[in-house]
């Protein structure tokens, strides 16, 4: 028979175990939906990966370099995956509007249409740091 505290040292380790397994299946299967193909035989991975390359020459040094600063309070980890979907949506834009480079308001129209509704609180405080007026882009929020 299990001792008491050896019981519920295996009962908390089950515990750790299962939830562990939940959240790692719960990435696993955004990621994979992701990049399940959608009417037009793209995934939206594949898109974001297609506006990147599209546009890889418009980025000025300027607008990296402001990228590089509105993704910094990211957690290191999903640093890039976020880098990565907003330099997309920055991309994206700049293809529907034929614009001739990657300027400043790109960047910022990009960088709000790429962040989750539920972190608009911190994109405005990170907007307000860096002293970018939100007033000609309030209707994106």
């Amino acid at each position: 028979m299990l001792e008491g505290w050896f019981l519920w040292f295996i009962l908390f380790w089950v515990v750790i175990l299962i939830s562990s397994f939940a959240i790692g299946g719960f990435f696993m299967f955004r990621k994979f939906l992701k990049k399940m193909p959608k009417e037009d035989g793209k995934s939206d991975m594949d898109w974001e990966e297609h506006y990147v390359n599209e546009t890889r020459n418009l980025w000025k040094q300027e607008e990296k370099v402001l990228l590089e600063e509105l993704v910094s309070p990211v957690p290191e980890l999903f640093r890039d995956v976020a880098r990565h979907k907003i330099a997309g949506k920055i991309g994206e834009l700049a293809l529907k509007e034929n614009a001739p480079s990657i300027n400043k308001d790109l960047v910022i129209r990009g960088y709000i249409l790429a962040t989750p509704k539920r972190d608009h609180k911190f994109l405005r405080k990170r907007l307000t740091e860096k002293q970018i007026n939100m007033a000609p882009y309030e209707h994106l929020f």
